[in-house]
């Protein structure tokens, strides 16, 4: 089968595009941007892709293979399992705002071969391969509807940072969004119970009065405070961060 043709400025602006998803994807090791390429799926390396289509200035996909690496990372953070969707998405927005203006659909979490094959099945795909040393430990594939003739003087640098190398560590998830809740106590009730409550009841919780409530990030305890008031609004304020290992059953 013969390659597809890819253009001076398709390879100029994808480099761009993996330069910008580079500078915000968290990973522990330090990468570099690779040369560009026809999308194949022989391109991959084993792990996890999430992929999104944006349309506006520019119209196309976007897919971020990520190693087995990052995905286990994510999974033993100190703040408990993180979604991978959350965490690349913010490479994902960044590769696509390389076109211009864009709005991105949600990210969604697909098999590697599935994911940059379905690209790669359409003209123009190209794929970007981010190193280290010489092992491949991510990808960042995109295709345009259509590629623009020519990237302008100022188009292929609007995002690159210039063959920047990912710095590493938890500060790279720092824009990945988290749920919090806060919890004043717990109680074990039958269905029985549970059907006999009617609205002026009192369930009572495994806390005394005055204790101090627990917050939460997606579920994992990580600190307590005092129930206060703010404009109207109930807030925590924070007396107590929880090390790991001190958790309250």
């Amino acid at each position: 089968m013969t390659a597809p043709t890819i253009t001076e400025p398709q390879l100029a602006l994808a480099r761009s595009a993996a330069d910008a998803a580079l500078a915000v994807l968290p990973t522990s090791r330090a990468l570099a941007v690779g040369g560009p390429v026809a999308a194949a799926p022989d391109t991959l390396t084993e792990g996890q892709a999430v992929t999104a289509r944006f349309t506006g200035a520019a119209t196309g996909e976007v897919v971020v293979v990520v190693g087995q690496d990052l995905g286990d990372a994510l999974k033993e953070s100190p703040l408990g399992e993180l979604d991978l969707t959350a965490a690349v998405r913010p490479a994902l927005e960044a590769a696509a705002r390389v076109f211009g203006p864009v709005v991105l659909d949600p990210g969604q979490l697909m098999e590697p071969g599935v994911a940059l094959s379905a690209i790669a099945a359409k003209d123009g795909a190209v794929a970007v391969p981010l190193l280290d040393g010489g092992d491949v430990r991510a990808v960042v594939a995109l295709r345009l509807s259509p590629w623009p003739a020519d990237a302008g003087p100022g188009g292929v640098a609007q995002w690159a940072a210039g063959g920047a190398v990912l710095r590493g560590g938890l500060d790279m998830l720092h824009d990945v969004a988290m749920e919090v809740s806060a919890e004043l106590g717990r109680t074990r009730m039958s269905v029985r119970e549970l059907l006999s409550l009617t609205p002026g009841a009192i369930v009572e919780l495994d806390r005394a009065a005055g204790s101090p409530a627990d917050l939460l990030v997606n579920g994992r305890l990580i600190a307590r405070g005092e129930v206060v008031v703010v404009d109207e609004n109930f807030g925590i304020r924070i007396t107590e961060i929880v090390t790991p290992g001190s958790e309250r059953e």
